[in-house]
């Protein structure tokens, strides 16, 4: 049947749903939680011959909700109407909540809806979005609590030694170790890399107060949820109190954009963060973006990277992306075509449609749950 637009709808006929639950290379640990291995969520919808994949990190009943509830909501909608579905997934579960994992459901969905639209087309899906960088400059994300500083340098120093221009660690656990944690990054990376600390929210408004003042001698710029993401008061003093040079990064925790909204408005982040596999999929990350752009702030990517490289180089304004070690590894464990940094940016592959990523179904087979 033709639309408005006189072309026929391309009907979505399939939704399917599935789960890997992938072990750590190494006990993981951040300010606040420990973990020994993730859980990745994949939707795969198809139509017209052709099928997208997207996916969530997420829990089991991640999956769950998708196949019980969220499949019969978009099976038959038109796979070039990807808006349409996702405000149909979202009036879907309005008596479920919209945070958690009713979001990171529709995340998956609506990534493999993206994709799936761009391979109709036979496009990559930045070139659907409307580029406006050939590259997404990231940054290497690691340097769990539970690295003995070994490891910690050894990971931290390797990005610097691929080119990649700023590194993440992790701080918090044991926060009268933090500093020396934080020497001993400098030095594996040299005076020339940016270096970003990540609490998790573990320290109290003072607590974070002194570290930063410390940290900031030994040139970090960038310090995420230095207090809970929920406290936003907290990180408004921080913001207003941190050393010159010192950005206040937070927001990946962030289901909707009233959570994003309220977080902006308090005055809270000098760089806001949205997680594609949390806030509703690529959908609520461009909105995520808009809002943004609103207020003046830049935006940041976080995890997923493979995921992130096409919608952040359709976007005018934002900070490298996370690259985060335990996804880059499980990216490339479970797909062809994830992408690596080279030159510090990872550059979508313009040969290949969509995300450009197919699902190694062979390979995963051993970590279906």
């Amino acid at each position: 049947m033709g639309n408005r637009f006189g072309r026929d709808a391309v009907r979505i006929d399939r939704l399917e749903v599935s789960a890997y639950t992938v072990p750590t290379d190494f006990p993981e640990s951040d300010g606040t939680y420990a973990w020994k291995h993730t859980t990745l969520v994949l939707a795969e919808a198809t139509a017209g011959g052709k099928t997208g994949l997207g996916y969530s990190y997420a829990d089991t009943a991640t999956a769950a909700l998708i196949r019980d509830s969220l499949a019969e909501v978009v099976r038959g909608r038109d796979a070039m109407a990807v808006p349409g579905a996702w405000s149909a997934m979202v009036a879907a579960i309005r008596n479920l909540g919209r945070p958690g994992i009713a979001s990171m459901a529709i995340s998956a969905v609506d990534s493999a809806l993206w994709d799936l639209k761009a391979r109709l087309l036979d496009m990559p899906l930045v070139t659907l979005l409307g580029a406006v960088r050939d590259a997404a400059p990231v940054y290497g994300s690691g340097g769990f609590t539970s690295y003995a500083l070994e490891r910690l340098r050894d990971q931290l120093g390797g990005w610097a030694a691929r080119g990649i221009r700023g590194v993440k660690m992790k701080i918090g656990t044991h926060p009268a170790d933090d500093l020396d944690r934080v020497r001993a990054a400098r030095d594996a990376i040299g005076p020339d890399v940016e270096l970003f600390v990540d609490a998790n929210g573990a320290y109290s408004r003072k607590q974070a107060l002194a570290q930063a003042e410390a940290f900031a001698a030994l040139g970090v710029c960038w310090f995420e949820e230095p207090v809970s993401s929920d406290d936003l008061e907290g990180l408004r003093l921080l913001r207003d109190r941190a050393p010159a040079g010192m950005e206040i990064a937070a927001g990946e925790y962030g289901y909707d954009l009233f959570y994003f909204r309220r977080m902006l408005d308090a005055g809270a982040v000098d760089v806001l963060q949205a997680d594609a596999t949390r806030c509703a999929g690529i959908t609520g990350f461009l909105r995520v973006a808009a809002l943004c752009q609103a207020h003046a702030l830049p935006l940041s990517a976080h995890c997923a990277p493979s995921l992130h490289a096409h919608p952040c180089c359709a976007l005018p304004d934002v900070r490298p992306l996370e690259f985060f070690h335990d996804h880059d590894r499980i990216e490339h464990m479970l797909f062809d075509g994830t992408l690596s940094p080279v030159g510090g940016a990872l550059r979508p592959d313009l040969s290949r449609p969509g995300l450009g990523l197919e699902f190694k179904r062979q390979d995963a087979a051993r970590f279906a749950v």
